[in-house]
């Protein structure tokens, strides 16, 4: 497998992810006879796409302005906005429409594949890059790089074999312990200490367990004594809370969490659309034109009548409590339950359809109009690799076709 110094330019692509898939084809694509290959240690290529969005992957989210498109990224905000003026989502729409891949826009934004199978994306890249003239080769990884002389670079495989390259990408996903980007520092780059950063949160209160089950269109989360504060839905579990909101949140705060050790205060507001005189409103209605219905009986919208029981019970609200016996104490009680409710998180557990860190190399250290090292020249990296990460919703897949795509455009380039 060892490669001589003349013949056309040879490119290795090392990782079949997303970000390495993009970048060989369009490298290939744009440089036609460029040697191209994608090594992948693993059995099969592309295996996050597979799983990702309970295996309907979610391509990419239907925001197509790049700056407020980047704003989506708790790490990467600033270097990404010229990568995606140069190719954002509504390119990689285009991009998988010309290869006959139909995509579909959900109510909340998320763009999957009409066929709601995350194998359609992954034909689509594998028969893209054979098509463009890509060589993949699985259970294949790198052990070792070095710069070869003046120019290129020599690869010892783990195979024990040895390849030459011109120019190399690094794209070999999310490093969830530091020994994931050993390559990169190997040729001189700094790792951010990775940490999870898409994780559900443990909580140990009975009642809330009670509730595993039941979801709130719109809560808003928030950390006493940070900044952090997110609105969205929320999914009571077995073990705590989940569902969008805290995942955003898990995203902003995954170093401060880390920190803490994943132990710190949490407070719920279970009804953000209505302000303080709103729910006196509705008690004073309640208490007027239902004096004798049960307070744990009559919910305020659009709480679920199951939370609303175990939050007015929390407040102190006995069962046989009626309207016109509220007293002004546990109407005080009940008021700030609902919008002040304090649980306390005790551990984490990663969310199952997208497992993606905080950390990586360093981004002062790239250039990100060619994706090239800073420190090494002729080495190009993409993807999770990168210290980037986004909040679910399409995000993180964007990041890695936008950097792929420039990798690529960059290795076919002078």
């Amino acid at each position: 497998m060892t490669q001589h110094s003349n013949g056309p330019r040879r490119v290795v692509i090392v990782g079949g992810g997303a970000a390495g898939f993009f970048a060989a084809i369009t490298c290939a694509e744009k440089l036609p006879g460029t040697e191209v290959t994608v090594l992948e240690k693993g059995a099969e290529f592309l295996s996050k796409v597979r799983i990702s969005g309970g295996g309907r992957c979610n391509v990419t989210h239907a925001c197509f302005d790049p700056r407020e498109f980047a704003t989506r990224y708790p790490r990467g905000e600033q270097e990404l906005i010229g990568p995606f003026q140069r190719f954002q989502a509504r390119d990689t729409v285009a991009w998988f429409a010309a290869r006959g891949v139909k995509l579909n826009t959900e109510c909340d934004g998320r763009i999957f594949p009409l066929s709601n199978t995350s194998q359609t994306i992954i034909d689509c890249l594998v028969n893209a890059a054979l098509g463009a003239g890509v060589k993949l080769i699985a259970h294949c990884g790198v052990q070792h790089i070095a710069p070869r002389g003046t120019a290129g670079f020599e690869l010892v495989l783990t195979n024990g074999e040895k390849m030459n390259a011109d120019r190399v990408l690094l794209a070999t996903g999310g490093c969830r312990t530091m020994a994931g980007g050993e390559l990169a520092v190997s040729l001189g780059h700094t790792l951010e200490p990775p940490v999870p950063s898409l994780f559900t949160f443990h909580i140990d209160t009975p009642w809330l367990h009670a509730l595993a089950g039941i979801s709130v269109e719109s809560a808003e989360l928030s950390v006493p004594g940070t900044p952090l504060r997110e609105r969205g839905a929320l999914l009571v579990t077995h073990a705590g809370l989940s569902g969008p909101v805290v995942l955003r949140l898990s995203a902003w705060g995954a170093r401060e969490f880390h920190a803490r050790e994943y132990k710190f205060p949490l407070l719920v507001n279970w009804l953000p659309h209505l302000g303080p005189e709103e729910i006196g409103e509705e008690f004073r209605w309640r208490r007027g034109r239902q004096p004798a219905r049960l307070v744990t009986n009559t919910p305020i919208a659009p709480l679920p009548a199951r939370l609303w029981e175990q939050l007015a019970m929390a407040a102190g609200v006995g069962k046989d409590t009626r309207w016109s016996a509220l007293s002004r104490a546990a109407h005080h009680s009940l008021d700030r339950q609902l919008v002040h409710t304090e649980f306390q998180v005790t551990g984490k557990t990663m969310n199952k359809e997208e497992f993606v860190t905080c950390g990586g190399v360093r981004l002062s250290e790239v250039n990100f109009k060619t994706m090239e090292s800073r420190l090494c020249p002729g080495l190009h990296l993409a993807g999770e690799l990168l210290d980037i990460d986004g909040i679910t919703g399409g995000f993180n897949f964007q990041s890695a076709w936008t950097t792929g795509w420039i990798a690529g455009q960059a290795m076919a380039g002078p």
